[in-house]
């Protein structure tokens, strides 16, 4: 069957900055996509707006109406109550907090749409249509500013009673004098130690205290220093920046062996916008090693020699992907 005699399915992905909208095939593959700014400064009406402009985009891209489209998968951060289609108390996004959005953007697409996490669907999209393909268990982390996860258990996500199964950033890594979690009221969670947010504080505060390492100019000069500059530096051989990326890679390990220990999973994929250039880069190559060698010291033997721990395959694309395959799941042809 060819690509124009496919079903096909809308994903968007929301996030805090942007919105990125894919239109795929019952099988994932990208037919078409478009990414506008959220404009969260200009309320829920803006964003929404901005959501239907690139939904439009990417159909016109493709030569697709909005009544072929079987179904739309909505890739959402924060809480939220998948069963009835609520965003709850957003912190990145305050104008969609508690709000019904998936009848929101049911009414103005005029197609079914099903509701998700955004590190859940990204995971879907991995076993759906990246790295964890045709994998019976798989886990997902997802790295940036905070750290997001999502777990796939025989094609089903793991949604939990309350619609927060998975939230593992919030693992508990550190029991004494733990980090205060970045948004306050936790401490000595893994996003504390392992996130973007962390890693630059970390780096911040080293290079106060007179840490040696090519990044005091930029320090001194008051620029922004990021996990890209610090994996630039590392790549340069300075060993500050090497080790700041290994302790974010111990701290994974750590928590990526809870989740070993949980679930069981055939793979443990790495993705997100922090992965210091994967398998490209050396540091990227150190990085995944690291965690490795973290797990095999923590881990039971059989797991520890038997589950995968990759990087993940789609990139940015991961969030959409997955909405998709969510909604091919939730409205097939003929259902």
């Amino acid at each position: 069957m060819s690509n124009q005699n496919r079903p096909c399915y809308l994903g968007i992905d929301v996030g805090g900055t942007n919105i990125k909208v894919g239109l795929t095939d019952d099988v994932g593959t990208v037919l078409g996509a478009a990414k506008v700014e959220t404009d969260t400064d200009e309320g829920l009406k803006a964003g929404i707006d901005n959501l239907e402009a690139a939904v439009r985009e990417v159909l016109t891209k493709c030569q697709v109406t909005l009544e072929q489209v079987q179904g739309v998968g909505l890739a959402c951060p924060g809480p939220m109550d998948l069963k009835t289609g609520q965003l709850l108390n957003l912190t990145n996004l305050p104008s969609w907090r508690n709000i019904p959005v998936r009848h929101i953007v049911e009414e103005r697409l005029g197609r079914p749409v099903v509701l998700q996490n955004d590190a859940n669907a990204a995971a879907y999209g991995e076993y759906w249509a990246g790295a964890a393909r045709g994998s019976e268990i798989s886990v997902l982390w997802t790295l940036g500013t905070g750290i997001g996860s999502g777990i796939v258990i025989k094609g089903e996500i793991l949604e939990g009673a309350h619609s927060h199964a998975a939230e593992c950033g919030y693992l508990i890594v550190e029991t004494e004098h733990g980090r205060e979690h970045p948004e306050g009221g936790y401490h000595g969670t893994l996003e504390a130690y392992a996130s973007s947010r962390a890693i630059i504080a970390r780096c911040n505060s080293q290079l106060k205290m007179g840490a040696q390492s090519s990044l005091q100019k930029l320090y001194r000069d008051h620029e922004e220093i990021t996990p890209l500059m610090i994996m630039q530096h590392a790549e340069q051989g300075d060993g500050f920046a090497h080790g700041l990326i290994m302790e974010v890679a111990r701290y994974l390990g750590v928590g990526t062996v809870s989740l070993m220990h949980t679930v069981d999973p055939e793979m443990v994929l790495i993705g997100g916008a922090m992965t210091f250039g994967q398998n490209a880069t050396r540091t990227g190559r150190d990085f995944l090693e690291r965690i490795k060698q973290e797990i095999q010291k923590r881990a039971f033997p059989i797991p520890a020699q038997k589950t995968r721990i990759e990087f993940a395959q789609l990139g940015s694309e991961a969030g959409f992907i997955g909405a998709a395959g969510c909604a091919a799941k939730a409205f097939p042809v003929g259902a």
